[in-house]
């Protein structure tokens, strides 16, 4: 595994959990990939990180029809977007992809859809089944760039301190 990537065996609740540390490092222009199976949490997993970057729990619909929704939380708009359903990398413009740059965090769900499209700099969550017990997950961290790398480094050091299995 690369230098400044960790993998983390983790309960149902112990991915909610993950998400607390992680919105306690948000910062504007921030992209966090979400990697996984269909089904694997990717949602579940943003769902919780909205709630812990809001403070309280906030409704958050699956964007998969919708494709991106936003949340104006504390002093960040979050953008969730959902590439499920696009054909092609450049539907995104359609979206907001470059205004979401801009304006806040930005979460996507099927990151692979954008191709060439997808920056570089960023955080990357993959969610993968756990062979040993079908309602838990291995979840994988791995920061592009000096300030995803060390926001990966400080939700890995939150959830060794604290049991999040």
């Amino acid at each position: 595994m690369p230098e400044g990537s960790y993998r983390i065996a983790v309960s149902e609740p112990g991915l909610k959990g993950l998400a607390s540390p992680l919105a306690n490092g948000l910062y504007g222009s921030l992209v966090i990939a979400l990697w996984g199976d269909l089904g694997a949490g990717k949602t579940t997993f943003a769902r919780a990180l909205i709630a812990a970057a809001a403070g309280r729990p906030v409704e958050v619909p699956s964007p998969t029809f919708t494709l991106v929704q936003t949340y104006d939380v504390a002093s960040l708009r979050i953008w969730h977007f959902d590439l499920y359903r696009l054909s092609h990398a450049d539907e995104v413009d359609e979206l907001g992809w470059d205004e979401a740059f801009s304006d806040g965090v930005v979460l996507v769900e099927w990151p692979d859809r954008l191709g060439a499209r997808l920056p570089a700099a960023r955080l990357d969550v993959g969610l993968d089944f756990s062979d040993e017990d079908a309602s838990a997950r291995t979840v994988t961290l791995r920061g592009h760039g000096f300030a995803a790398s060390t926001l990966a480094d400080a939700v890995v050091q939150a959830a060794r301190e604290t049991s999040l299995s």
